[in-house]
C-alpha cells in the first residue's frame, strides 16, 4: 500500500490542479496553450494511476490483455514529453502563431505518433503472458519485440528530457541576459523559477530513463541489476509533479508575487511605523474600512493598515514640529543620503518626536508650525507613492544608526545597503 502511495498521491495533487484549471479550459478551450496545460496535467496523473499494481491488475482483468497497463503507460508518457517540448515553443514564440514555431511543433507531434504506432506496433508483434505490476521492463526485457519497444520507448524519453533541459537552460540564460540591463519583472522571476525547476525535473526524468536502460542491458548479460529498475518509483513520481509545478509557477507566479508576497513584505516593512504612531486601544477615524478578519489577505490587510496609519500620522500632526523634521532632512542630506530617503529620515524624525509629546501632554491648539509639518507631509505623499513604507524604513534605519553610532544624530546618513534604487514593496 505504501508503495501504491507513491503513485496516488501525486496523481492526487495533479488532478487537484487539473480540476482548478478546469473553469480556464472551458472558458478558453480554442487556445492550443490552454489545451495543452491541461493535456500536461492530465496525462501524467493518468500515467501515474495506471503504474500502480491495483490499477495495472485491474485494466488487465477488463481488457482481457495480460500487461496492456504498461503500454498505455508507455504511450502516456511518451505523449506527455512531447506536449511539454510543445508548450515550451508555445510560450516561447507567442501562442506559436509564428510559421517557425508551428513547424517546430509539427514536428514534434509526428515524431510522437511515430513513436506511439511503434510502440504499439511492437506490443501487438511480442508474448507478454505473464501479467507483471511491477517489473514489467525488466522481466521482458530480452522478449523479441518487446525488448525493441522498452528501447525505444526509453531512448525517447531520455531525448525528450535532453531536449527539455537544453530548451529550458537557453531560456534562462536569456532571461538572464535580457534582464542584466532591464528591471526584472515578477513575470521574469516566477518564469526563471518555472525553467529552473523544469530542468531539475527533465534531469530527473533522464537518470530515470537512464537507470532503467542500465536494468535492462544487464539482463541481456545475465546481470541482475533489477533493483535499479524497482527503486525508480519515487523519482518517477516527483519528476512529475515537478514538471507540473514547473509550468505552473509561471502562470500563477506572477500573481501571487503581486497579490501575496508584495503585500506580506509591505505589511512587514510598515511594522515599525504602525507601532509608532499607533494610539493603544484606539481605531482609525475612518469608519469605512473596518478591522480586517483573522481570515483576510495580504492585500486587505495591507489596505488596512496603510489606511490606519494615514489616520494616526494625521492625528500625529497636532504634535508635530516642522523644525524636527527640517533638522534631519539637512543631516541627512549633509550625510550623502538620496533625496528620497532624505524626506523619510525628516518625516521619521518628526513623527518620532511628535509620538514621543503625544505621551506627555493633550493635544495642542493649531499653529502654523503644525500647518508646515501637515503641508511637507502632503508633498511627501505626492512624490512617494510608498511614502509610509519609506518612512517605516527610515525608523529601522535611524534605530540602526542610533545603536551603532550613538554620538552621530537621527537621520545622519543613507541607510546601509541602501540607494535611491532600493526596491520598495508595491501594495
Amino acid at each position: 500500500m505504501l508503495h501504491d502511495a507513491d503513485y496516488y498521491v501525486p496523481a492526487g495533487v495533479l488532478g487537484a490542479a487539473l480540476l482548478a484549471k478546469l473553469p480556464a479550459l472551458l472558458r478558453r478551450w480554442r487556445s492550443p496553450a490552454v489545451r495543452t496545460v491541461n493535456l500536461l496535467l492530465f496525462l501524467p496523473c493518468a500515467g501515474l494511476i495506471l503504474s500502480s499494481a491495483p490499477t495495472i491488475t485491474a485494466v488487465n482483468r477488463l481488457t482481457g490483455v495480460s500487461n496492456l497497463s504498461a503500454l498505455l503507460v508507455h504511450c502516456i508518457m511518451s505523449a506527455y514529453s512531447c506536449e511539454s517540448l510543445v508548450l515550451l515553443d508555445y510560450w516561447r514564440g507567442g501562442s506559436g502563431e509564428d510559421a517557425h514555431t508551428l513547424r517546430r511543433i509539427r514536428v514534434w507531434k509526428i515524431g510522437c505518433c511515430i513513436l506511439v504506432v511503434a510502440l504499439v506496433g511492437f506490443f501487438a508483434l511480442g508474448d507478454v503472458p505473464v501479467e507483471c505490476p511491477g517489473d514489467f521492463d525488466t522481466y521482458y526485457a530480452s522478449t523479441p519485440f518487446i525488448r525493441e519497444m522498452l528501447v525505444l520507448y526509453l531512448l525517447a524519453y531520455v531525448a525528450a528530457g535532453v531536449a527539455t533541459t537544453f530548451v529550458c537552460g537557453n531560456w534562462i540564460i536569456d532571461i538572464r541576459r535580457r534582464t542584466a540591463h532591464e528591471p526584472k519583472t515578477a513575470v521574469d522571476g516566477s518564469l526563471r523559477i518555472g525553467l529552473l525547476v523544469m530542468v531539475i525535473a527533465a534531469l530527473g526524468n533522464i537518470i530515470f530513463g537512464l537507470f532503467k536502460l542500465t536494468a535492462i542491458a544487464a539482463r541481456w548479460t545475465g546481470r541482475d541489476w533489477d533493483a535499479l529498475n524497482e527503486g525508480l518509483a519515487p523519482l518517477m513520481s516527483v519528476s512529475g509533479m515537478m514538471i507540473g509545478v514547473g509550468f505552473l509557477v509561471p502562470a500563477y507566479g506572477p500573481g501571487l508575487i503581486d497579490r501575496v508576497w508584495n503585500p506580506l513584505l509591505a505589511v512587514t516593512a510598515l511594522r515599525p511605523l504602525w507601532r509608532l504612531v499607533r494610539r493603544p486601544g484606539s481605531a482609525p477615524r475612518n469608519a469605512m474600512f473596518l478591522r480586517p478578519p483573522w481570515y483576510a489577505g495580504p492585500e486587505q490587510v495591507l489596505l488596512y493598515r496603510m489606511t490606519a496609519i494615514q489616520d494616526w500620522m494625521l492625528e500625529l500632526c497636532a504634535y508635530c514640529t516642522d523644525e524636527v523634521r527640517e533638522a534631519a532632512y539637512r543631516r541627512a542630506k549633509d550625510g550623502g543620503a538620496p533625496e528620497r530617503e532624505a524626506v523619510a529620515a525628516g518625516l521619521a524624525a518628526m513623527f518620532t518626536a511628535a509620538a514621543a509629546a503625544r505621551t506627555r501632554k493633550s493635544p495642542p491648539s493649531a499653529t502654523d508650525r503644525n500647518d508646515l509639518a501637515v503641508a511637507a507631509l502632503r508633498i511627501a505623499q505626492a512624490d512617494d507613492r510608498d511614502l509610509v513604507v519609506s518612512i517605516s524604513r527610515a525608523l529601522v534605519a535611524g534605530a540602526g544608526h542610533s545603536g551603532r553610532r550613538r554620538e552621530r544624530p537621527y537621520g545622519h546618513g543613507p541607510a546601509r545597503g541602501t540607494d535611491e534604487n532600493t526596491p520598495v514593496p508595491t501594495p
